[in-house]
């Protein structure tokens, strides 16, 4: 990620990412709810149920919604950015070609790095707060329920379009939108402040956590942010970030495609069947796989 002494501050730049996201996303909303109109008609002003993806029959507008939200959000603000520091977008962010054996060895750490996620991730679904805290917990319980609901309404597919539909709405555009956010305008803001490659990936990855405000997935969706961060860092390319975003959102998808299928509960999509040493072994091949990507990306000059 190149930086020049030429840029603004960065505590103008994250103030100018703040409005950016606000503009943008306002924005993109209205330009959402009027395509909705037009697609379904007056009806989705006297039924909003939709907006929070309580409507199955307009569960189509939502997914609209959800895609010019994420581009309003995050993508736009993220080139707002760069225009508004006169850096080409393939510079500031550093778009270059990414290899076929660098995506092929980001692969194989997002396969390898399955089973330990997923019992991170358990482990953060069995949370539990002290009693001090039981009315925090049920503040996050309701939010997660709410998520868990909505997102079920989404991952609903009956035929290979809406899996097809749902790769682009749930993986494709969320891999670009929020890897150009919080791994290229974020990360790289947080690096012109610490300098310290280290903190600047973890704390962009806690505000991609926080930012989905579902609690009980908090650690395992850290990781990733941390994770995503490392492989960009490392590379030198945000396409190799943006893939391995993909990958993972596009998993979760073919996994609920494929429990619809067999008509198999989503929620059997959590469970992990392991031994313990399977754990082990996935985690010991994943920072090996992590070390190997490094070293050979060695040569790439950060700054």
């Amino acid at each position: 990620m190149q930086i020049t002494k030429e840029e603004n501050s960065p505590f103008i730049q994250f103030l100018l990412l703040a409005i950016f996201s606000v503009l943008g996303v306002l924005f993109f909303l209205a330009l959402s709810f009027v395509l909705c109109y037009f697609i379904y008609g007056a009806e989705i002003i006297k039924d909003t149920s939709w907006i929070s993806g309580d409507s199955t029959k307009y569960i189509g507008a939502f997914k609209i919604m959800l895609t010019f939200q994420q581009i309003g959000f995050f993508l736009v603000p993220a080139v707002l950015l760069s225009l508004t520091e006169k850096i080409k977008l393939s510079n500031f962010y550093n778009l270059k070609t990414p290899q076929a054996n660098g995506l092929f060895l980001v692969s194989l750490i997002m396969v390898v790095a399955m089973p330990i996620m997923g019992l991170v991730n358990e482990w953060n679904q069995q949370m539990s707060l002290p009693s001090f805290l039981k009315e925090l917990e049920l503040w996050m319980k309701t939010l997660e329920d709410q998520g868990a609901k909505t997102t079920e309404a989404i991952l609903k597919m009956t035929s290979w379009p809406t899996f097809f539909i749902n790769i682009f709405v749930i993986s494709f555009v969320p891999a670009i939108c929020e890897e150009f956010m919080f791994r290229g305008a974020i990360q790289r803001t947080f690096l012109r402040v610490f300098k310290n490659p280290h903190v600047s990936i973890w704390l962009a990855a806690f505000i991609f956590s926080c930012i989905h405000f579902q609690f009980f997935g908090f650690f395992p969706r850290l990781i990733l942010g941390a994770a995503f961060g490392y492989i960009y860092y490392w590379s030198g390319s945000i396409w190799y970030s943006v893939w391995a975003h993909f990958l993972n959102n596009g998993f979760a998808v073919s996994v609920a495609w494929y429990l619809q299928k067999n008509n198999l509960p989503l929620n059997k999509a959590d469970e992990t069947n392991f031994a313990w040493y399977g754990y082990l072994i996935s985690a010991i091949l994943t920072l090996a796989l992590f070390k190997f990507f490094k070293d050979q990306n060695s040569n790439q000059n950060e700054s």
